[in-house]
C-alpha cells in the first residue's frame, strides 16, 4: 500500500514547501492537500496554488487527493460562519457551497490529482430524505464539474446520520454513480459502529483512506497505536480492499511541531508495517 499523508497535520499553519518536504522526507509518497483558506489558499491561483504546484513539478511527488473545503473563511472553525453543506435543505446555500468547492476542484489545472474527499452533510447531522436528495444533486452537479479535469468525487463516512456506510452506498447505487467512490475513514468507523462491520460494506467503493485512531469517544485523529483499534484487523481489511487504496495518515496536528509530525509518521508507517506483518 501506498503512505500518504494529509497535510490536515498543519491545518492552522500556511501550506509551503518546507512543510511538503518534511512530509516526503517522513516517508510520504503522496499527499492529501486540506483545501482550508487560512492553509491551502485554492482560490489564489496566481499565488498560492503555483507555489505548491512548482512543489509538486519540481519534486515528482504525487498529489493523491484534496480534501474538499469545510469553511469559507481564512480562521479555522470561526464560530460566526457556517461550515459549507452541500446537503442544506436551502438551495442558495447549497449553491455557495457548491461554488466554493469548485475552487478546489480547479486546483487540478495546476496541480493534477486523483481525488476529491467530500463530506456529506455536516458533523452529528440526522437524517432527512430531503437533505439526502439535495445531497444526491450537489454530487452530481461536483462530480460533472470535476470530471473535465481528471477528478473524481470520493465521499467519507463521518460521524452523522446521512453518511453511514449504509446511508452512502444507497445514496451510490440510488444515484447510479460508478465514478463516485468512498474514502474510508477508519477512525471514524471505529467511532460510528466498528471497522470491520463499516469495511464489509464499503469494500467496493473503497479508493482511498484517512487512517487515525480515536479511543471510540470523540473524534480526536490521534497516531496509530495512541488510541482503542486494532490496528492488525484494520490492516489486513484494507489490504484484502479490491481496489487497494493509499494508506493516507489524517492527524490533528495542534501543539505539534513539524520535527514531532514528521517522527510520529515515520513511527507510525512502521507500527502499521509491523501490525500488517502480524495480520498475515
Amino acid at each position: 500500500m501506498i503512505k500518504a499523508m494529509s497535510t490536515y497535520a498543519y491545518v492552522r499553519e500556511r501550506l509551503h514547501p518546507g512543510l511538503l518536504d518534511g512530509l516526503a522526507r517522513a516517508g510520504a509518497e503522496a499527499i492529501e492537500i486540506f483545501a482550508f483558506r487560512g492553509h491551502f489558499d485554492y482560490a489564489q491561483r496566481k499565488q498560492h496554488v503555483l507555489e505548491i504546484a512548482a512543489w509538486f513539478k519540481s519534486t515528482g511527488a504525487q498529489l493523491n487527493s484534496v480534501h474538499s473545503p469545510m469553511y469559507n473563511s481564512y480562521e479555522w472553525r470561526r464560530r460566526d460562519v457556517a461550515p459549507l453543506n452541500i446537503a442544506e435543505k436551502d438551495r442558495k446555500g447549497r449553491i455557495d457551497a457548491m461554488d466554493e468547492i469548485k475552487r478546489a476542484i480547479e486546483v487540478a489545472e495546476h496541480v493534477p490529482y486523483r481525488y476529491l474527499v467530500q463530506h456529506v452533510g455536516v458533523g452529528n447531522e440526522e437524517f432527512d430524505e430531503r437533505k439526502f436528495e439535495a445531497a444526491m444533486t450537489s454530487i452530481e452537479h461536483l462530480r460533472a464539474f470535476a470530471k473535465p479535469v481528471g477528478v473524481k468525487i470520493l465521499l467519507e463516512n463521518i460521524p452523522n446520520e446521512l453518511s453511514t456506510p449504509e446511508r452512502l452506498v444507497e445514496l451510490l447505487h440510488t444515484s447510479h454513480f460508478d465514478d463516485v467512490g468512498v474514502c474510508f475513514d477508519v477512525g471514524h468507523a471505529h467511532i460510528m459502529s466498528d471497522v470491520a462491520g463499516a469495511f464489509a460494506i464499503l469494500k467496493d467503493h473503497i479508493r482511498s483512506t484517512h487512517v487515525h485512531d480515536n479511543k471510540k469517544d470523540k473524534d480526536t485523529h490521534l497516531w496509530p497505536g495512541e488510541g482503542s483499534m486494532d490496528w492488525a484487523e484494520t490492516m489486513q481489511l484494507l489490504r484484502s480492499a479490491p481496489h487497494t487504496p493509499p494508506l493516507l495518515l489524517e492527524i490533528e496536528g495542534d501543539g505539534k511541531t513539524q520535527q514531532q509530525v514528521m517522527s510520529g509518521m515515520t513511527e507510525a508507517f512502521k507500527k502499521l508495517e509491523q501490525a500488517a506483518g502480524t495480520a498475515n
